[in-house]
């Protein structure tokens, strides 16, 4: 079983051909690197990639500005999770170096003040899903449960204007209040709508099933809000 000891051996090798001085086990860190004309390097390492790590390496940010996690790694890698690791370490900071196996060290991230690029488009996304949204349908920290988006919340309001037979798709535009009506119908992401005709719009064998599986979500929608 692979220890924590044996990643420092190529560590240290990593960094003295680099130019470093390393020195082991100095105070709580696991290992410190000092070369001529840089400020002083902190290592803290694990076997393997975790919170214990993360939070050794916040704790180094106190006292140096340069900390790398080492982290071993097996056969296959960092995993599917190789991305989020990444982009925890530039969030924090913290520089990230792999011991691989056969002890080669790879330098997958330098440490370094973090300034975050804002997704604007992204964050506008969900601000407009927040807005249109009525109520509250969904459970916060549920897994495998569909979702109740403004999206679906607009498909329920076009079923039940189609609820007394087909009708045109104008026509449930403006019953339902929603303007993108027509090419929800059209794009039918849930199977619920029928296009019988020329600009005309029914419900599906599934729209029918879901206008009484959606009874209680359709009466919330439908209802008037309070002043």
């Amino acid at each position: 079983m692979r220890r924590e000891a044996d990643l420092y051996g190529p560590v240290k090798a990593f960094l003295e051909a680099q130019g470093y001085e390393v020195k082991a086990e100095i105070g709580a860190c696991d290992l410190m690197a000092c070369r001529d004309g840089d400020p002083p390097l902190v290592v803290e390492m694990k076997t393997g990639f975790s919170l214990t790590l993360v939070l050794q390496g916040v704790a180094r940010l106190a006292l140096f500005d340069t900390v790398y996690l080492a982290a071993g790694l097996g056969p296959k890698g960092w995993g599917p999770r190789y991305r989020e690791v990444t982009a925890l370490c530039r969030r924090l900071g913290l520089g990230l170096l792999a011991v691989r196996p056969d002890g080669t060290v790879e330098a997958h991230l330098d440490p370094g003040p973090y300034e975050p690029r804002r997704n604007a488009v992204r964050a506008g996304r969900l601000l407009r899903e927040f807005q249109r949204r009525v109520g509250d349908p969904n459970t916060g920290g549920t897994t495998g449960v569909k979702r109740m988006t403004a999206y679906r919340q607009d498909a329920l309001r076009c079923l039940d204007a189609l609820a007394a037979g087909p009708r045109r798709a104008a026509d449930v535009a403006r019953d339902a209040g929603v303007a993108r009506a027509t090419a929800l119908m059209r794009a039918d992401h849930y199977g619920w709508f029928d296009h019988p005709g020329r600009g005309l719009y029914a419900l599906s064998p599934r729209g029918i099933s879901a206008l009484a599986e959606h009874a209680e979500e359709l009466a919330r929608l439908k209802a008037p809000k309070a002043e």
